[in-house]
């Protein structure tokens, strides 16, 4: 599968709202959480043009991932692949250069992934531990490669 990332417009807001819903929403309803509503606006509210890329698959709309600077470091957030296309490695293809462009700048990763999510295995095969938790979110840290024992 031939992927590429392209910088996010204000057009794309609605259709990464609706894969975030849908991509969310099995573990939302696990743990009591998911809101029609809520799940679109968080989405909405925290959209960035800036830091939020579209990731195309064979020339089609496949997902989003933001990665914020946030205290000396990256924040990765709104991380979303169609269902269609999980499971096929693109998650990892993506995640890799990201984390390579990280590496690369000796910055640090945090992120948030909720409970019991299957990308949670994502990211600890990335390199991510976990910092803490609560009920709902696990926090996950990656520290650059060249700073890791």
């Amino acid at each position: 599968m031939e992927w590429g990332l392209r910088s996010a417009e204000a057009a794309d807001v609605e259709a990464i709202a609706e894969l975030r819903a849908a991509v969310m929403r099995p573990d939302l309803e696990r743990l009591g959480r998911f809101d029609e509503h809520r799940v679109r606006q968080r989405l909405r509210d925290s959209f960035s043009t800036r830091y939020t890329s579209v990731i195309e698959a064979d020339g089609a709309f496949a997902g989003c991932v933001t990665m914020r600077p946030v205290d000396g470091g990256l924040w990765l957030e709104h991380f979303y692949l169609a269902p269609g296309i999980q499971g096929r490695g693109l998650g990892s293809a993506v995640l890799r250069a990201l984390l390579d462009r990280s590496d690369a700048a000796g910055q640090a990763v945090r992120l948030h992934v909720l409970q019991g999510s299957a990308a949670r295995r994502l990211y600890e095969r990335h390199g991510f531990t976990v910092e803490g938790q609560d009920p709902i979110d696990v926090h996950m840290a990656r520290q650059p490669a060249k700073q890791r024992i």
